[in-house]
């Protein structure tokens, strides 16, 4: 319950009522103090004296402008007699001189810290600096830069430079020499400081497994080959599918080029969503070469495996280089046109019609939806042209590749595109990665494939062109396949 007085309805006829229990307030009186306060803080004791002038609050400014000019001058010590800014030192003469050279203080202060000594018996004078009787270099080759201009940008004289590469050129071409190069050398004494230091010893590494050292003896410079000792055995890498194929092969130490071309063998053989499970074992193989200096340099994907229990995928890189295609353990190549799967996911969407899950309304879906880890690379189901990248309403940013025979392939909702229109690309080729741009409840890829300008299931297409190994090809297969599966996991 309210009382009356709560709401305001115990006022009428301009008096107020006191509602039952309440005591009446009675405000407190000022002091005089605070009276004369707030009438101090009422005045504007400096108003703008270019405006209402002859008005009290002018004369009022005025006033206190004369007041402070009188202050200060009763304040003042007097316009005849300056203020001192500084003191006199402690020190005058020669004794300020002798403490100044021998004290740490700012220049600023005149201070002479770091004068030299006055030359005695003991100590004298030098007419220019003496130079290093050698100087040790070590200089980058640059993109596009020559051999011989990088060493003479360090010092070297022409004729040692053309000396040096003349001699290099011999055990490897200058232009096989790869940007970035440390070459290191020394430069010896010269005569006089008009002519540049003589080329006393070069060292550099010119290829992985060769190792190049120039010396000078006498006025001859000689080349010393150096070979550093290469260990090819492959490196091997297994382990579980887990959540995501993609992700786990780079967590166990695949590098991302060799994991994209095993997604790319396997998807040309099975569905890499449906047919592969997170308790299947993957087996990666890759060219590896380790030198005996301690650095590894991977190569590119020789062996695919898939252990899924009952059912093994082997799938073997082989034939001439340039050349080189999958075959399976048994000699049986890939299928040629095959289209596999263009991402590494697993598919959420099939085609035909379903509810849609953002409209909830009954729709013909034209494609397939493959759910993948955001930024997965997408790749070309197959050779094409493409005819259409960037952003295309509720596809979000969507790329569309033209094929032969009528066919054409889209893909939705990528993160960010790769390709540019009219650009050819290649089957396997990335062309983009997993996003979630447009009409999209979370990263995925919405696939489609047309026959001429129809929208068909993209999984009833396949093909089925095979190659079969034979007679002395299929023995020296046997034996790769054999070597690569001796490879223990690690390589070593």
């Amino acid at each position: 319950m309210f009382l009356r007085s709560d709401h305001g309805l115990d006022q009428a006829g301009g008096t107020a009522t006191l509602s039952f229990g309440r005591a009446a307030f009675v405000p407190a009186q000022p002091s005089t103090l605070d009276r004369l306060r707030a009438a101090i803080a009422r005045v504007d004791w400096a108003p703008d004296l270019g405006s209402q002038i002859g008005s009290a609050d002018w004369w009022r400014g005025a006033a206190t402008c004369a007041g402070l000019i009188a202050t200060t001058c009763l304040l003042s010590p007097g316009f005849d007699r300056p203020v001192l800014g500084d003191v006199a030192p402690a020190l005058s003469g020669s004794e300020w001189d002798e403490a100044r050279a021998q004290s740490i203080a700012p220049l600023a202060w005149g201070a002479a810290t770091g004068r030299h000594m006055a030359a005695n018996d003991l100590v004298a004078p030098l007419r220019e600096t003496p130079e290093r009787p050698v100087i040790d270099l070590i200089t980058t080759l640059g993109q596009g830069d020559s051999f011989e201009r990088a060493l003479e940008r360090a010092g070297v004289s022409k004729d040692d430079s053309a000396n040096a590469a003349r001699l290099i050129s011999g055990a490897v071409a200058l232009g096989d020499i790869r940007p970035g190069t440390r070459i290191g050398m020394t430069l010896g004494r010269r005569p006089d400081r008009t002519v540049a230091r003589p080329l006393e010893q070069l060292d550099f590494r010119a290829k992985f497994d060769l190792k190049l050292l120039l010396t000078r003896s006498g006025d001859t410079l000689s080349l010393k080959r150096q070979p550093i000792a290469i260990d090819h055995t492959p490196m091997r890498i297994q382990g579980l599918v887990g959540s995501s194929l993609y992700r786990s092969a780079r967590a166990a130490g695949a590098p991302a080029k060799a994991v994209e071309g095993y997604i790319k063998a396997l998807a040309s053989r099975i569905s890499i969503g449906r047919d592969v499970g997170s308790a299947d074992t993957f087996d990666i193989i890759v060219e590896q070469a380790r030198a005996a200096t301690g650095e590894v340099r991977l190569g590119t994907l020789m062996y695919a495996g898939l252990d899924q229990g009952r059912k093994k995928v082997q799938l073997v890189k082989w034939g001439s280089e340039g050349r080189e295609q999958w075959f399976e353990a048994n000699g049986v190549g890939e299928r040629r046109g095959a289209m596999g799967m263009p991402v590494a996911g697993r598919l959420t969407s099939n085609f035909g019609i379903r509810i849609h899950p953002i409209l909830h309304t009954a729709r013909m879906h034209k494609g397939l939806d493959i759910a993948a880890a955001y930024g997965s690379p997408i790749y070309a189901a197959m050779d094409g042209v493409v005819a259409l990248a960037g952003r295309n309403g509720g596809y979000g940013n969507f790329v569309k590749l033209i094929h032969g025979g009528g066919m054409a392939t889209g893909y939705g909702h990528m993160s960010r595109i790769a390709v540019r229109p009219g650009t050819r690309v290649a089957r396997g080729q990335v062309i983009g990665y997993v996003g979630s741009t447009g009409m999209s409840t979370g990263p995925h890829l919405h696939y489609e494939l047309w026959k001429n300008g129809v929208a068909i299931n993209p999984r009833s297409v396949s093909f089925t062109t095979m190659a079969q190994l034979s007679g002395a090809t299929l023995k020296a297969f046997k034996a790769r396949v054999a070597a690569l599966m001796a490879v223990r996991p690690g390589g070593r």
